[in-house]
């Protein structure tokens, strides 16, 4: 263990960071879930609340959010993504395996701000997502004019930035050294048993 990842784990014990550390861990991007347990309602409300209030550039607040949850909308979303750009092989999730619920990211066009205030936003979200035993994934490669048209985002004059995929996770993610790569690259693979594994720079990599 480096100097480094030791002093991290002292103070993750003397200031109390457990149970949030283990919330930033446990927060990973889950492509498969279990279709039979769907997101509530209330828990898709309660994260854009939460969302809300996130810090915002220059306080301009650009950002608006649609929620998704009837089974003919999630079909019609699903319908609109690409999934996993580093397994080319796969094609998304299989019946059975689809998100349960979506968040959409929007822009009401208030500011340059926008990339920085959706990035916390969804961060925000994924994590908040995790501490009620749900997970989700972030996905920008989608067909943006054919998620607008099916959610009628024009007429609320706002276009879709992200798609905030969401269900309860129904498959295992690992982070791994990004010595472990077996090609030695930053992208995530699966193995056999479909366990993906997420390569991760080590802490003393990221300090300079």
């Amino acid at each position: 263990m480096s100097e480094f990842k030791a002093l991290a784990e002292k103070a993750e014990k003397d200031f109390d960071l457990g149970e949030f550390a283990r919330t930033v861990r446990a927060c990973r991007s889950y492509r498969r879930f279990d279709e039979g347990d769907s997101v509530p309602e209330a828990l898709l409300i309660e994260l854009v609340d939460l969302a809300r209030v996130v810090a915002s550039g220059a306080n301009r607040m650009p950002l608006r959010y649609r929620i998704v949850s009837s089974a003919g909308e999630r079909e019609a979303v699903f319908s609109q993504l690409k999934w996993a750009g580093a397994l080319p092989e796969w094609d998304g999730p299989e019946t059975g395996e689809r998100p349960t619920g979506y968040i959409v990211v929007c822009d009401a066009g208030h500011g340059a701000t926008t990339p920085v205030d959706e990035g916390i936003a969804a961060q925000t979200i994924l994590l908040a997502a995790t501490q009620a035993g749900y997970g989700g994934c972030m996905l920008h490669a989608f067909n943006k004019a054919g998620v607008s048209g099916a959610l009628g985002l024009e007429d609320a004059s706002v276009s879709p930035l992200m798609v905030i995929a969401l269900g309860r996770p129904a498959e295992e993610v690992r982070l791994e050294p990004l010595d472990a790569s077996p090609n030695g690259s930053t992208n995530y693979w699966r193995d056999e048993a479909s366990v993906h594994h997420v390569p991760k720079r080590s802490l003393a990599d990221v300090l300079v």
